[in-house]
């Protein structure tokens, strides 16, 4: 995933990466084994895990807070929890309706990824157009290097592939999706040069993303500031898949913060300090959920170890639920063992 760092001989040791290793996905040794056992998950230690969807209906009954958490006085109209230590880090749970999360969920598989926004696909396909349909429709991607010096990658009926000859490699675009790691929206972030590229074409945030962003900064903005957004990265989760411990440094103003909305299936987040050595605060993230990083939060190291794909622990029944209709069956199916998470920035 982007922002991941190789871990060298010394990180391993770090504090942080120790936390990493504890809360990553690992099977059974015996389950992998055999080939007619289905791979069984290690169980994980998760009672160290903050929770902070018990803690939110804890404190709505009255309950006190757990030590280190704290209720901010926002005024916002759902609670709003920080944590000791962590000036300028918020979270809120439960944050997105229902219909939010269904909304951006769609619109993060059939929009955001459509050029010219880029992709990780672009660097060795170039833009790939309607990807979510292609895959939905069982198209495959092939590439026709009958033209000589300027080979073509384009989508096809999976009957059209057999017919190409030898000129042509393919992929089926249900896989380019399972793959589907990033995309960016607004100004586009340049991974190789670790900045953002103003002359770089791209498709302005929607609007409607821009009033939720304004609206959920507010209890992490200074007063009296509204919240700018200017551009966006949507990661893209299966089962397995980590975000390194990583620090989100690129844009100019460390006081405005980064508002990341979770969706899809539960995950583990890790919150760390300035340095790798300082140990991570771990905590639940499920779908709807918000976090808020502005100021001393915006140097702290932070990644997700962990999604949760089993049907037991993912905690996505009411999407699935949502995405019933026939049109909406291979949503449904993605979703089941995928997490997405759209992070906002103001770049400027």
């Amino acid at each position: 995933m982007y922002g991941a760092e190789k871990p060298s001989g010394d990180s391993e040791r770090t504090a942080f990466r120790r936390a990493e290793k504890k809360y990553k996905l690992y099977y059974d040794d015996s389950s992998l084994k055999s080939s007619r056992k289905k791979k069984q998950a290690k169980p994980v230690d998760v009672s160290d895990v903050i929770d902070f969807k018990a803690i939110a209906e804890a404190h709505e009954r009255g309950g006190e807070l757990p030590v280190g958490v704290a209720a901010a006085p926002c005024g916002f109209r759902r609670p709003v929890f920080c944590l000791e230590g962590r000036p300028g880090f918020y979270f809120i749970p439960g944050a997105l309706s229902l219909e939010e999360q269904c909304q951006w969920m769609r619109e993060s598989l059939l929009s955001f990824p459509q050029p010219p926004n880029r992709t990780n696909h672009n660097a060795i396909y170039g833009p790939l157009q309607d990807l979510f349909a292609a895959a939905k429709e069982r198209k495959v991607l092939v590439k026709d290097e009958s033209d000589g010096d300027h080979p073509t990658w384009k989508f096809v009926d999976e009957a059209e592939v057999p017919l190409r000859g030898n000129g042509c490699t393919s992929c089926p675009a249900s896989a380019l999706l399972r793959k589907l790691r990033w995309s960016t929206l607004g100004l586009q972030f340049d991974w190789s040069q670790r900045n953002y590229d103003v002359s770089l074409p791209h498709n302005k945030i929607p609007d409607a993303l821009c009033q939720l962003a304004k609206r959920l900064a507010t209890p992490a903005m200074p007063q009296g500031e509204e919240f700018r957004p200017e551009a966006a990265i949507v990661n893209y989760f299966a089962s397995g898949d980590t975000l390194g411990g990583h620090l989100d440094d690129m844009e100019a103003d460390w006081s405005k913060p980064i508002v990341s909305m979770s969706l899809g299936c539960k995950a583990i987040f890790l919150l760390g300090g300035k340095t790798r050595q300082d140990n991570p605060i771990a905590m639940f993230l499920r779908s709807g959920d918000v976090l808020l990083m502005a100021g001393e939060a915006r140097e702290c190291f932070h990644g997700v170890p962990r999604i949760f794909t089993d049907k037991d622990s993912a905690e996505i029944t009411p999407l699935e639920l949502h995405f019933s209709n026939q049109d909406d069956c291979f949503l449904q199916e993605y979703l089941r063992s995928s997490r997405i998470n759209i992070n906002i920035r103001q770049v400027f």
